[in-house]
């Protein structure tokens, strides 16, 4: 067993489409694309890139089998920032339930991080999750994740509606 670390979780929704506040685009060369059918190994590097300073798990814990269902599953997208030429951030967007879309995963690989990326690929990401009509749209984060996450969630127009104590085991890299 893991060490375990005490955690806030924060939930967050928009009820309605926020209004259409333009996000100054950052400057170099910059493309956000869909990964319609990702490989397992693939999408294992993004999250790992992405999410080991953060203490993200609840991937690592899935067979490449259950995870592979997840990822290739039609109402699932998965896109990646790309600055410069190479993979930046990525973003995964969940619309199995239906009419409640949820931001599963959001973030910026460390060395982009800083860089005034963030708040334009979250506005694509909520406007990518909004073009799926759904009631609400969702995420969720925690007190691991970057201190400007949930600030930076707030200013793009989500509401916090629950929050949370709760632990999160993580897991040795052997």
């Amino acid at each position: 067993m893991g060490t375990k670390l005490d955690v806030t979780i924060t939930y967050l929704e928009q009820c309605e489409r926020p209004p259409s506040k333009p996000v100054a685009m950052p400057r170099g060369q910059i493309a956000i694309l869909r990964v319609c059918k990702p490989t397992v190994h693939y999408y294992r590097y993004l999250y790992a890139t992405v999410g080991d300073p953060y203490h993200w798990v609840s991937r690592k814990r899935l067979t490449d089998d259950e995870l592979k269902r997840i990822i290739t599953d039609e109402n699932v997208y998965i896109y990646v920032l790309y600055y410069e030429g190479a993979p930046a951030g990525f973003t995964e967007i969940d619309n199995r339930a239906g009419t409640e879309v949820e931001i599963k995963f959001f973030g910026l690989i460390p060395d982009y991080v800083g860089k005034g990326l963030g708040r334009y690929f979250l506005k694509q990401s909520i406007d990518l999750a909004w073009q799926l009509k759904p009631v609400r749209v969702m995420l969720e984060t925690c007190t691991l994740d970057h201190p400007a996450a949930l600030p930076l969630y707030q200013k793009l127009g989500f509401n916090v509606f629950d929050k949370r104590s709760g632990q999160v085991e993580l897991i040795d890299d052997a």
